[in-house]
């Protein structure tokens, strides 16, 4: 299937590693242009360099809790590459913690870069985009069913899911999408940390497994694989829907 992805122009936030960065990959082999953002300037500039470099690749530093960060990635892939198609909101994981004993301060700045920092980059691509856009969200099971031990997770994911909802209502008429994607146990550095959090890596891993109906890990080439479709005009008759990409792990209807 040809997605009709060539020359099509995608910000993709978080792009230096994990998710973010597989999703990167999958755009760019499909001939997809980007914008690509991490928080470190070497990792940025790897990142391009690994999808096509400045022909089709480019590095922007930024922080996603910082106010002026989405206008400067938006008018980065306009001045560069003269349009903007979409925009993949890739959020790293805020830090673990049990919901007794996360402060005050944790919870203002996972607010700052999970969700806020989401709401004011879809609020400004929407303001940019025509008719064929689409924002993607990447955020996690944790929107359906809460993680022990990940209470900001647990906390701020389903409020961003249900700021993407009501912003596809919003944006429906104008032929804009906005879609999400709810990763579980796919093979990144974030859930091997996780796995790793508890002491036994190894026992931790086989839990995790065996409530998986496929019995394995996801790749992160399937998840870019979900996420490229979504964000592609092949997928122009969804908008509003979450996309679970976790081997059969969520048993809700």
């Amino acid at each position: 299937m040809d997605l009709g992805l060539t020359d099509r122009v995608y910000v993709v936030t978080g792009a230096t590693r994990g998710l973010g960065l597989a999703a990167a990959r999958v755009l760019a082999q499909e001939g997809a242009r980007l914008v690509v953002s991490g928080r470190t300037p070497e990792a940025v500039q790897a990142a391009a360099g690994e999808l096509g470099g400045p022909a089709k690749a480019l590095g922007v530093v930024a922080d996603q809790a910082d106010p002026a960060a989405a206008d400067r990635l938006l008018d980065a892939a306009n001045d560069t590459f003269g349009r903007v198609d979409g925009i993949l909101i890739s959020v790293g994981g805020p830090p673990a913690g049990a919901a007794a004993q996360v402060t005050d301060e944790q919870w203002r700045g996972a607010f700052e870069s999970v969700f806020l920092g989401a709401v004011r980059l879809a609020r400004t691509a929407a303001d940019v985009l025509g008719e064929g856009g689409v924002i993607g969200f990447v955020l996690s099971g944790s929107v359906r069913e809460p993680i022990p031990g990940l209470a900001l997770s647990n906390g701020l994911r389903p409020g961003l899911a249900g700021f993407a909802k009501t912003l596809a209502a919003e944006l429906g008429p104008r032929g804009i999408r906005v879609v999400g994607l709810l990763p579980a146990r796919v093979e990144t550095d974030r859930v091997r940390e996780l796995d790793a959090a508890g002491g036994d890596p190894e026992a931790a891993r086989a839990r995790a497994t065996a409530a998986i109906p496929l019995r394995r890990y996801g790749t992160p080439e399937e998840f870019g694989r979900v996420a490229a479709f979504l964000l592609s005009p092949a997928a122009s008759y969804l908008t509003g829907t979450l996309v679970p990409v976790d081997g059969g792990a969520q048993q809700a209807l």
